[in-house]
């Protein structure tokens, strides 16, 4: 058993579903109702962001750079210097895909409080096909100084993860999705930037996944049970910082991980875990993702399909790794 709040529907067929960055409007809307140094900036994309809500709320705190993302962030870190709380919204693919140098330099250079919201990324993006379809944004944005990386589960996660990244006085960087994905957390269940979750207890194999990949682990899981494997499934909504005691104790227990993400796994939220894994108690990983591709055009669900990110896609790869691969015990 765990004390996370699970919703108790998330696997039935009628499960709530809502895209995440729904979640980060209200979010959003309720830091600024509570903190007025608060200032949104969009680049021409407000209602696809639902920085929209924000807007609406607070014109006179808001600013429409248009189609220009580069200045963006640098008029934010300006913002911030002065004072405010600046949150910048894009589609991932242009910020922080297409501004990464300025975040660098102005942002994290400098310290400055600017949380880069990157809206649309992965694959779910659908049809708008790969230019669109960030996959290599964990990768580029955990490698910064200063920056929080955070990728939240869920719609009522990522309102809660906006609030604390309105909060934290760090730049931070906030990972949304465009498309729906099952709600699986609760408004009782827990969220600290800087830790990560058990939600489902396990004595052989860790599933760690980050963003709505999640989901499909404790899919999984469940799959697993019924062939009398029991999986334990940890969920990081913050990459970085990362959640070292969590993942340790849970690897401590099972002896072998697999990891999950919407991105690349060069670099990503699976590479994370390797590298804190070969450090502190190396342990066999098998990371799952997309492997050195660009994204394709199709509906988000085929794309999940033809890129192996469903729990019925994924699922003889993760057997075949238990079945193939022993627990790892500390003092082999």
């Amino acid at each position: 058993m765990t004390d996370y709040a699970l919703n108790p529907h998330y696997a039935s067929d009628d499960v709530k579903q809502e895209a995440n960055r729904v979640g980060f409007g209200r979010g959003l809307l309720a830091a600024g109702q509570e903190n007025e140094s608060i200032v949104a900036l969009c680049a021409d994309l407000t209602d696809s962001t639902q920085i929209s809500v924000f807007r609406d709320e607070f014109p006179e705190r808001f600013v429409e750079v248009g189609i220009a993302e580069q200045n963006l962030v640098t008029v934010a870190s300006g913002m911030a210097r002065a004072g405010k709380i600046p949150f910048t919204a894009s589609y991932a693919a242009f910020s922080p895909g297409r501004n990464w140098e300025q975040i660098r330099t102005t942002i994290c250079l400098n310290d400055q409080p600017v949380k880069i919201v990157g809206a649309h990324a992965g694959i779910s993006v659908g049809p708008d096909g790969a230019t669109h379809q960030i996959l290599e944004d964990i990768a580029i944005m955990r490698v910064l100084p200063n920056m929080v990386v955070v990728a939240p589960g869920d719609s009522i996660e990522a309102e809660k993860a906006t609030r604390a990244i309105a909060e934290n006085g760090k730049p931070s960087y906030i990972r949304l999705a465009r498309e729906k994905t099952p709600v699986f957390s609760t408004e009782h269940s827990p969220f600290e930037i800087g830790k990560a979750y058990v939600l489902r207890q396990g004595t052989d194999i860790s599933l760690m996944g980050t963003g709505t990949m999640t989901y499909q682990l404790l899919l999984i899981a469940r799959m697993l049970e019924e062939h009398g494997i029991h999986a334990e499934v940890v969920h990081v909504p913050t990459i970085k910082p990362l959640d070292e005691h969590t993942v340790l104790e849970s690897v401590r227990k099972t002896g072998r991980v697999i990891t999950a993400e919407e991105a690349q796994i060069a670099g990503g939220f699976g590479s994370v875990i390797a590298e804190l894994l070969s450090e502190k108690m190396p342990a066999p990983v098998k990371r799952m993702g997309v492997y050195d591709r660009f994204g394709e055009s199709g509906s988000p669900a085929e794309l999940a399909v033809h890129f192996k990110l469903t729990a019925d896609t994924m699922i003889d790869d993760v057997r075949a790794f238990i079945e193939k691969v022993p627990q790892y015990k500390p003092g082999f």
